[in-house]
């Protein structure tokens, strides 16, 4: 292989990267669309998970992540969240502080560990 063929395969593979992330981008911007069209009042939170499906939409994927892990888990760590997520604790913990500021996530300390959770709505 010749080296001018190898320097023709880098732009190919990072075109088609983008191709599948344009692509993925079009699957989320439908759905928003389709619940745009049924109106507000059709959006259900998503089973077990408080957050509603237009906020975590809204997300960047990182944000989303880490969100979803915390609902699944119901309080947990940033520790427990990497785990879960694979990605380096000091990672989730910057997620987690992110998604406090924006008032997504709550943050409760107990001795030297840090508890996030998402604060359920009264029901009544």
């Amino acid at each position: 292989m010749t080296k001018q063929e190898v320097l023709g395969r880098k732009p190919l593979k990072i075109l088609e990267k983008i191709k599948e992330n344009l692509e993925k981008l079009n699957e989320k911007m439908e759905i928003i669309i389709e619940l745009q069209k049924r109106g507000r009042r059709d959006v259900q939170p998503l089973p077990d998970a408080p957050l509603d499906v237009m906020t975590l939409l809204s997300m960047p994927d990182h944000l989303r992540k880490t969100a979803m892990t915390v609902c699944r888990l119901g309080r947990a760590t940033a520790n427990e969240v990497a785990q879960q997520t694979r990605r380096a604790r000091a990672v989730e913990s910057g997620y987690l502080n992110q998604l406090v500021i924006m008032s997504h996530l709550k943050k409760e300390r107990v001795g030297r560990k840090a508890y996030f959770y998402v604060e359920k709505e009264d029901q009544g």
